[in-house]
């Protein structure tokens, strides 16, 4: 535990200017992201008898072991740079909503040139319109059933839209009149257009445009006798109606609110957000989170409006937000929303009338939601705990392995030889720290092997961060085998958030901020497991426990988990280490070991399939992917392309003469591959795509 008082600025250092303020642990990771309108007085809080803090706070600022700050010009600026940076670094004492399920949206997507309705979930995508979220798919695809008869936008897949474009056929949907049939050119791209655009409008919450006109036509066509006409337009009404009703109305006003309720204890919160738009719920979701900072309802209604609003634009932000408890600083929140919005935002507590009756039932919601959380939570914690004690008593560890890292070697034949590693931090499975290898130093299959450069190479990386920082004061006891190499593709999350290069502000001067290459971040490798776990037996913990003694580590336990028993290998030891079937602590090490199977197959899989799609194109040089796609599409294969001449190739559009060179040397230098040969018949078939050769 460190001493708050070995990191602590001077009062004359901090500024009394907005800001945002970061807390670093001894790896340099990121551990508190927090803002400020006067930093000094906000970081000098944190610096008083540890008496007066809060647990949390306690536990926080001990933890820590350097802080550091930027100045800002403005509050809103200061709001915006600390949702960015939680957003980026994960701070593990900040306060971060996380989705109790995986909500559905009803998306059309309007960035294609036949939008589409389809049923999406996670992350949005630009230029695609979303409607929700709702609590089922199924209650999705009714509304969509009723609105296809009024709305006929396309709904099927790509795969199908080229299928039936090809034949000259629609699909039932077309045939049946619930769908325009785009793909066979019933109507214009700009008619199917205007079609998806009504849709989004009718569900927006501009249904009356909608049943009116209906209803006029409807009688309209009765009086000229279309009595055939009049029925199919009153049953299309009858949709349109039906769709409403399943959302009723429960404001009068018609308004546009976003609802957020929240019910907490001392350890966990959870959020209940309605969406309503046009008077009616258009979707509902729930957060939780712990309370792992000292914050109050304000602090968790200003970080939930981070969480849902950081990156919305225009009229996904409403223009009323009804909230519990109003942040500390109402206005820089409230402009902040206005800017995202791009017009003036309400944010208020409901007082009276219909909107504080429905701020009632979601706060109702909310409540359900913590209880339901509450016990689900209780189980699951318990049986995570009493896992890492197992393995901890199993394994003759001194404590409970909070992060455990496996690994795992993936090849096919001794081709494309992969390795992934996987994180599981307090027991559940940290993707962000997940990461990849492929195996440089020798070719062939040979998994002892190439567990040894791996782990050699990971734990190398990890030294080189201890010394950067100043943790590490000595090189290692042993020079690493010439085998262990620069690491090679690995995976990772990549720095985002609009500030490109901040001026960092040194927090003592014994704490001096130099100019970092990774824009702050700490580097991949940097946090040191207490378990490692390979899959495999005996040879390969014997070749991972070699790869740390050569490296000089001697605090980190290593077991492997083989497949056909499940046995527990340690090393140095001939027998096993053989954990009960029904074992909390077995069942841990083999989630832990499939994922990392898992991820390295997938890896494995796409690196192969990368390598059958290669064609002799892709070595020549400045030759991008829109010029060998035009090659390709002159000459109909490589094959074709390589018996073409130079004066040949130059006919193509946009590629010279020094290009077209470059391009025959490039096929004259490369084998053709073998002929492709039909296994049904035994035929030998011409090589007639572009993909390989």
């Amino acid at each position: 535990m460190a001493d708050p008082s070995s990191y602590r600025p001077s009062p004359g250092q901090i500024p009394d200017s907005p800001g945002v303020y970061k807390f670093r642990d001894e790896h340099r990771r990121v551990i508190y992201v927090g803002k400020a309108k006067n930093l000094r007085q906000r970081v000098a809080n944190y610096f008083q008898d540890l008496a007066n803090l809060h647990p949390r706070t306690r536990s926080m600022v001990t933890t820590a072991a350097s802080v550091e700050w930027t100045v800002v010009s403005t509050e809103v600026e200061a709001l915006q740079l600390e949702y960015t940076w939680i957003k980026e670094f994960d701070p593990r004492f900040n306060v971060k909503y996380r989705d109790d399920k995986s909500y559905p949206y009803l998306a059309v997507t309007l960035n294609e040139e036949f939008p589409r309705v389809q049923v999406m979930r996670g992350a949005k995508k630009k230029g695609v319109r979303y409607f929700g979220p709702y609590g089922h798919a199924w209650a999705i695809r009714e509304t969509v059933d009723l609105m296809l008869r009024v709305f006929p936008v396309r709904t099927c897949s790509a795969g199908v839209f080229k299928n039936a474009a090809r034949t000259g056929r629609p699909c039932l949907l077309g045939y049946i009149d619930k769908c325009s049939a785009p793909c066979v050119g019933r109507v214009t791209p700009e008619e199917h257009r205007a079609l998806a655009e009504d849709f989004c409008d009718f569900m927006a919450g501009r249904t009356g445009t909608y049943i009116r006109r209906l209803e006029k036509d409807m009688a309209q066509a009765a009086e000229e006798m279309e009595y055939e006409r009049a029925a199919r337009l009153r049953d299309d009404a009858g949709a349109l109606k039906r769709a409403m009703e399943k959302s009723a109305v429960v404001l009068a006003d018609a308004t546009d609110a976003d609802l957020i309720a929240v019910a907490e204890d001392e350890l966990e919160a959870a959020l209940q957000i309605f969406h309503v738009r046009g008077g009616r719920v258009r979707g509902q979701r729930g957060w939780v989170t712990d309370k792992v900072e000292a914050v109050d309802t304000a602090g968790l209604v200003e970080h939930a409006l981070q969480q849902l609003y950081g990156e919305e634009r225009g009229d996904a932000v409403p223009k009323e937000v009804l909230v519990p408890a109003l942040p500390e600083d109402t206005e820089a929140v409230s402009q902040w929303l206005a800017e995202r919005r791009g017009s003036q935002v309400s944010l208020r507590i409901p007082q009276r009338g219909d909107k504080k009756d429905l701020m009632a039932t979601v706060q109702r919601n909310a409540q359900q939601a913590l209880g339901l959380h509450k016990t689900k939570r209780a189980s699951d914690l318990t049986t995570r705990s009493r896992a890492l004690e197992e393995i901890a008593e199993a394994l003759g560890l001194d404590t409970a392995p909070l992060r455990i890292e496996c690994y795992d070697i993936s090849h096919l034949q001794g081709d494309d030889v992969v390795a992934s590693m996987v994180v599981f931090e307090d027991g559940l499975a940290r993707k962000s720290e997940y990461r990849r290898f492929q195996i440089k130093g020798f070719e062939g299959q040979d998994d002892v092997r190439s567990m040894h450069e791996v782990i050699g190479r990971r734990f190398k990386r990890y030294l080189q961060e201890k010394e950067r920082t100043g943790e590490w004061d000595q090189a290692p006891q042993e020079a690493a085998p010439s085998s262990i190499g620069p690491i090679a593709e690995v995976a990772g999350p990549a720095p985002t958030g609009p500030v490109a290069a901040p001026a960092f502000t040194p927090a003592s001067p014994a704490d001096e901020i130099e100019p970092r290459e990774d824009d702050g971040r700490p580097k991949r490798f940097a946090y040191p497991p207490q378990l490692v776990v390979v899959d495999g037996g005996q040879p390969q913990v014997a070749a991972a426990q070699r790869a740390l003694d050569e490296l000089g580590i001697d605090d980190i336990a290593v077991c492997g988990l083989a497949k056909r028993l499940e046995e527990v290998w340690l090393p140095d030891d001939d027998d096993p280490v053989v954990l009960p079937r029904s074992s909390e602590g077995l069942y841990l090490l083999q989630r832990v070991r499939d994922e990392a199977h898992r991820f390295a197959i997938t890896y494995q899989r796409a690196k192969r399939a990368k390598r059958i799609r290669t064609s002799p194109l892709d070595d020549v040089a400045g030759l991008g992917e829109t010029r060998k796609q035009a090659l390709i599409k002159h000459f109909g294969s490589v094959k074709k392309l390589r018996q073409a001449t130079i004066e040949e190739i130059c006919e193509v559009p946009g590629i010279g003469r020094r290009t077209a060179e470059s391009v025959a040397a490039a096929l004259a230098s490369a084998a053709p591959a073998a002929p492709a040969v039909n296994t049904a018949t035994g035929e030998i078939m011409e090589e007639d795509d572009g993909g390989t050769s």
